[in-house]
């Protein structure tokens, strides 16, 4: 680990390259002071255990240190760069997550990487398949289909493929129960969990979404506004302005792409399949393609997430927030 340090009082500069395991032993020592890491692996480890040693830890995102590095790319350009980036204020902290919102958020990620899994071995077994002229329907309606008509199938094979076949069968019913194991420990963390009960009154966040967001939040301190969060999670277009003039581009897409996916898809659930929508949708839907409702809907939902935990509310569909002062009318905050 590659420490870099400038004394309060004197100014000078110092640089050590530590091992791991001498970190603690090194900071033990040490009178408590602001430490400044990457949010990159293992950092939340770091983050808790020097919090827990007095010091003041605070995690700055990666893509926002690449323009502090004015040399080649080293650990300790790096370490330099984490230190200058660490002297702006407008320069945006990551959370330090518990090792509770850790553990959910590995039981989301494992969840995902086995959905990913099972959808590869269906393409891989459907296009072997379809060399020997068997055509399967994709997603696991073509698992359906090959039980229904398993007999006819394997007639159009060799011993050799149907043994192949059905050693990928067995793969994937494996594949299905550690998913089917994942969902219910998810389900059970939603159940346990005050903020994500809450979140999962929200129309279109459901299990996954309710536990996402409650890891992710945690008190909700960290943004200043629901518009904040939603923006950090790629919920809002890019710009690009010069001479006056600004242009809004495609979604910025910044933040966790796993989070933002699971909003849109709920919203998308929402447009399609709720049979009364806020007026504002409706209308939004008859000038504008359904995606780009989707997004405007995950971004308000992303944004009603943060209040309710924020503010500590429970969620109710008609209520009104009152501005400050200066600041306009009553707007609905759905």
């Amino acid at each position: 680990m590659q420490l870099h340090w400038v004394d309060s009082e004197t100014g000078e500069i110092g640089r050590k390259k530590l091992a791991r395991a001498k970190v603690g032993e090194l900071f033990t020592q040490l009178q408590p002071a602001r430490v400044a890491m990457e949010a990159c692996g293992s950092a939340h480890h770091w983050a808790r255990v020097l919090g827990g040693l007095g010091h003041q830890v605070e995690l700055l995102l990666a893509r926002q240190l690449r323009a502090f590095v004015r040399s080649n790319k080293d650990d300790a350009a790096d370490a330099r760069a984490i230190w200058l980036a660490a002297q702006q204020s407008d320069i945006r902290r990551a959370p330090v997550k518990t090792m509770e919102q850790q553990a959910v958020m590995s039981l989301q990620r494992a969840r995902s990487h086995w959905v990913s899994v099972r959808t590869a071995t269906l393409n891989m077994l459907r296009g072997l398949l379809y060399e020997f002229g068997v055509l399967l329907p994709g997603k696991k309606a073509g698992l359906k289909t090959m039980s229904a008509r398993r007999a006819q199938v394997d007639d159009q094979l060799p011993p050799l493929m149907r043994r192949l076949v059905d050693l990928q069968l067995e793969t994937l019913k494996g594949i299905e129960r550690s998913i089917d194991q994942l969902e219910a420990e998810i389900a059970e963390q939603q159940r346990k969990g005050d903020t994500a009960r809450t979140l999962r009154e929200v129309p279109g966040i459901g299990v996954l979404g309710a536990t996402a967001l409650a890891a992710t939040l945690g008190d909700a301190s960290n943004w200043r506004s629901g518009r904040e969060f939603a923006a950090s999670l790629g919920l809002v277009p890019a710009h690009s302005g010069t001479g006056g003039k600004t242009r809004i581009g495609h979604l910025s897409k910044r933040g966790d792409p796993y989070l933002r996916t699971l909003l849109i898809h709920g919203a998308r659930a929402v447009i399609t399949q709720a049979r009364f929508k806020p007026a504002w949708l409706e209308q939004l839907l008859r000038r504008r393609p359904l995606n780009v409702a989707a997004v405007a809907l995950a971004n308000k939902m992303a944004r009603t997430a943060w209040a309710l935990i924020a503010h500590g509310r429970a969620y109710q569909a008609e209520w009104k927030s009152t501005p400050p002062s200066g600041c306009g009318a009553q707007a609905q905050a759905a």
